[in-house]
């Protein structure tokens, strides 16, 4: 199937809309021959045929390529152009929203006035623009449908045969979990609460606990969040701080957040270690650790806000490291690129930045919802443990 592109002026997304029937396990639908679909501009997907899995090992009844047209303001640009973009409005001091996605193949950098006349919801911290829920339903309905067992367990193998190998020594591995609700985005967006929250109505949303860096007067923070438990299991809070793997995984992360902070900046310290939030959950609690580290940057950072950001990217606590080999393995275990979802998001003011990493993700697939969620592979990792991680964070953080 190949089909035909707008303007080259128009952006263009591709989606594959795929319409969802439960199955308990994949004996039930066996993975079978797939079909290549290739798209004009280069883009080349596999898919596989009615009753068989898709590449997220998630059943599927129909497969149609969509082509949705964004706004102007919304179209993505090179890499190299977002960050001449981003320098050039830091050295202007003029405040501005920037989107980046997980590859940094498309990002969205917008002025202000740009982003308020745009269909583009935002919190954060002190910063909104918010959407009209209109009539909310009452109570929310939530239901999940995880990605089998099976299917985790082929790609934790490969992640494990990869950090056996020596090639990886923290990968963080994700797969998506269909859900069905009675809210849109926009009223999920409305009745959420999260340190950092973004909308774009019809593509995604995200309510992100995870800071990627703050900078203010000179200094410049990141907040590596590793370690997750339901706080519903005794001694929950415990559990987790005591957890072998857990703690070998957030020395690792915050390693690799000091090492890349010190490629911006210097004098880099870890002012707190592994410290203990708690995140209220339509399903219950849930315990989360993370650390601060600091450093220093240079007079003038604002001129060369765009080299700092993606200096720092991908984020090291959603990837792994070493970066460039486990970006490799991320690739080949989860097939397929990962969009925004594990991006980031923030706002510099015109003098200091705050930004999240954008987990906690919601994604339009067709007319069905998929979350988006992972966690951190190590040599320490039990499948079935990091599996249900994965379902665990698979929630709408509402009191």
């Amino acid at each position: 199937m190949v089909l035909a592109c707008p303007d080259k002026d128009v952006e263009i997304s591709h989606r594959i809309e795929i319409n969802f029937s439960p199955v308990k396990n994949c004996s039930e639908s066996g993975i079978g021959k797939s079909t290549r679909i290739k798209h004009t501009s280069g883009m080349i997907g596999q898919v596989y045929a009615n009753d068989q899995l898709d590449k997220y090992g998630l059943p599927i009844q129909t497969v149609i390529i969509k082509i949705t047209q964004l706004n102007i303001y919304l179209q993505a640009m090179e890499k190299d152009e977002a960050r001449k973009k981003m320098n050039t409005l830091g050295t202007q001091r003029i405040p501005f929203i920037f989107i980046i996605d997980f590859e940094m193949e498309k990002p969205r950098i917008l002025t202000m006035q740009e982003a308020m006349e745009q269909e583009l919801y935002f919190d954060i911290r002190n910063l909104q623009k918010l959407p009209d829920p209109g009539q909310i339903p009452f109570p929310l309905h939530w239901e999940t449908l995880p990605v089998p067992f099976c299917i985790y367990q082929n790609g934790f193998d490969l992640v494990m045969q990869h950090i056996r190998h020596g090639n990886s020594y923290l990968l963080n591995l994700t797969y998506p979990t269909l859900v069905k609700t009675n809210y849109s985005l926009e009223q999920l967006f409305f009745i959420s609460r999260a340190k950092y929250k973004l909308c774009l109505p019809g593509d995604f949303l995200v309510f992100s606990p995870e800071t990627f860096i703050k900078i203010s007067e000179n200094q410049i923070f990141t907040f590596p969040m590793k370690g997750t438990i339901d706080a519903s299991i005794l001694d929950a809070a415990e559990l987790l701080m005591n957890d072998p793997k857990e703690v070998s995984e957030h020395y690792t992360i915050v390693d690799l957040m000091r090492n890349d902070l010190s490629m911006v900046a210097d004098r880099i310290v870890v002012n707190r270690f592994r410290y203990l939030e708690k995140i209220e959950t339509a399903l219950g609690g849930l315990f989360q650790t993370s650390s601060e580290i600091a450093g220093r940057l240079s007079r003038g950072w604002q001129e060369r806000i765009g080299d700092i950001l993606f200096e720092l990217l991908p984020a090291g606590s959603v990837s792994g490291a070493p970066k460039k080999k486990t970006m490799e393995i991320i690739r080949a275990a989860e097939a397929g690129p990962r969009g925004f979802y594990t991006g980031v998001f923030g706002y510099f003011d015109g003098d200091s930045v705050d930004s999240a990493v954008m987990i906690r993700y919601i994604e339009h697939s067709g007319q069905q919802l998929i979350f988006r969620s992972g966690g951190g592979i190590t040599g320490k990792s039990v499948s079935e443990k990091e599996y249900q991680e994965l379902i665990d964070k698979v929630y709408v953080p509402v009191s």
